[in-house]
């Protein structure tokens, strides 16, 4: 993805985000629950803000962050895909942020083989302000 220059955007990585939802098309993962994980790359600007060193002209990933938890933990879906998609939109709400990679960890997944993980990946941007309800302001 390019910046307004045409140059290639910087990126703000966010690895490791970690909660337990209840997520799954199983009866017994919406009742126990699971360990869930997320990794989240913003493609961003962040020119401005080293030039001014000021945090409003860039993402807080703390918040960023927050917001990503409160995903996984919250409200159950049946499928991964379902849950990158929430987690893409919740940062894309941000507004300096123009695209985003996200990748949704389901290492406790009721597979019959011995795995290490199961990964979904996407990658979602911003096409317009029309694409972005609730956008953070």
């Amino acid at each position: 993805m390019t910046g307004p220059d045409g140059g290639p955007l910087d990126q703000i990585r966010l690895l490791g985000l970690r909660a337990t939802g209840h997520h799954g098309v199983l009866a017994h993962e919406r009742a126990q629950g699971q360990a869930f994980g997320a990794d989240v790359v913003m493609h961003l600007d962040t020119r401005a803000a080293a030039r001014a060193d000021d945090l409003a002209a860039t993402v807080s990933y703390a918040e960023v962050a927050d917001d990503v938890v409160a995903v996984l933990a919250g409200e159950p879906v049946d499928l991964v895909e379902t849950l990158a998609e929430r987690i893409a939109a919740a940062v894309l709400a941000y507004p300096a942020v123009q695209a985003v990679d996200v990748t949704v960890h389901k290492p406790h997944a009721p597979l019959r083989v011995e795995f290490a993980d199961v990964e979904l990946h996407i990658r979602r941007a911003r096409t317009g302000p029309a694409d972005l309800p609730g956008e953070r302001t």
